[in-house]
């Protein structure tokens, strides 16, 4: 897989029609919750993990942010696109998570999450250890830059929408993505040539 195909973002449904289903959802059309919970239900779940929150509670926010979300929609007007108006939602749940999980001291029994991750993972598809480096790349990023690069190139957002979600001016995001992306370029680019050198050594 090459650095290109790891840095584009992935096809995403039209946001008038996620927002479409919101607005629905919001005038209780059962069908219209199921379709804008499935459409971003990936979206939000990367999201929480790329913000830095514990993966084992990964999809303990995700729930918790579309349960939120759910709670709140008759507040919604469709002024934003839904997408952007969930992952602001998303962002305060794991700031909420964050700030309630450093007020209390963590207990660890058994294996550690990694390990037990890392071992359940299938390591024969196409890409996966080139997924893997992309994502162990990431976070090395600052914490502004990765949530940048995550909402606009992996999560497809564009730049004005991640701005809303992350509460900053739109040249900020620009600027990180475009610092994200040196990083990651240069990293991903050192670490195809190594095998290489290794072998004139």
């Amino acid at each position: 897989m090459t650095t290109a195909a790891l840095l584009t973002p992935p096809k995403r449904p039209g946001e008038e029609s996620i927002t479409a289903w919101a607005l629905a959802a919001r005038g209780g059309d059962a069908e219209a919750v199921e379709r804008f919970v499935r459409a971003l239900h990936r979206d939000v779940r990367h999201y929480v993990t790329f913000l830095g929150a514990d993966p084992q509670s990964a999809d303990d926010l995700a729930q918790d942010t579309f349960m939120r979300a759910l709670g709140s929609l008759h507040r919604f007007e469709g002024r934003s696109s839904a997408r952007t108006w969930l992952l602001a939602i998303a962002r305060r749940t794991v700031a909420d998570s964050i700030r309630h999980g450093s007020s209390r001291p963590r207990l660890s029994d058994g294996e550690d999450w990694e390990t037990a991750a890392e071992r359940a993972q299938p390591r024969d598809l196409p890409g996966f250890e080139e997924g893997v480096a992309l994502l162990e790349l990431l976070d090395t990023l600052p914490a502004d830059r990765r949530e940048a690069f995550v909402l606009t190139q992996m999560l497809g957002l564009p730049y004005a929408e991640a701005a809303a979600v992350s509460d900053c001016p739109v040249g900020t995001v620009r600027s990180r993505v475009a610092r994200a992306r040196t990083s990651l370029t240069r990293w991903l680019d050192e670490a195809e040539e190594a095998p290489a050198t290794t072998a004139v050594v």
